[in-house]
């Protein structure tokens, strides 16, 4: 017979605390390219505007978001399957992409992000004149 001891978190003394590490989500992403650009969909469940940082630095898309996870008063969790309330991802972009236009949009905890084709990559119909 074994026995063990569970450690909650008030079990840990304050430094211990602190050493913890912070664990991370890696999102679901759906990238979608036409000839115009590309579609970024992930998904951040939790994540309101103000708890998400979009960057772009030299040709690298980052998506850090934090999650809200409203407890109601005098509850408190005695189990989660989602540890984690931060989601980090982050991708090399093409140098055809344009980061500088990038669009985002956030509706029901799904982030789109839209990057455009830069001017002379996108197609252009040649006009035919007559001879």
């Amino acid at each position: 017979m074994s026995t063990s001891k569970e450690i909650t978190k008030h079990d840990l003394q304050p430094q211990q605390r602190r050493e913890l590490p912070q664990r991370s989500i890696r999102p679901n992403v759906d990238i979608l390219e036409d000839e115009t650009g590309i579609t970024l969909r992930a998904d951040l469940p939790g994540v309101t505007k103000e708890g998400l940082d979009i960057q772009v630095d030299n040709e690298t898309l980052s998506i850090d978001g934090k999650a809200e996870i409203d407890m109601p008063e005098a509850m408190q969790a005695l189990y989660a399957d989602v540890r984690a309330t931060r989601y980090q991802r982050s991708f090399s972009l093409s140098s055809e992409l344009d980061g500088d236009k990038t669009e985002a949009n956030l509706k029901d905890g799904v982030l789109s992000l839209r990057i455009p084709k830069r001017e002379q990559y996108q197609p252009r119909k040649i006009e035919i004149r007559n001879g």
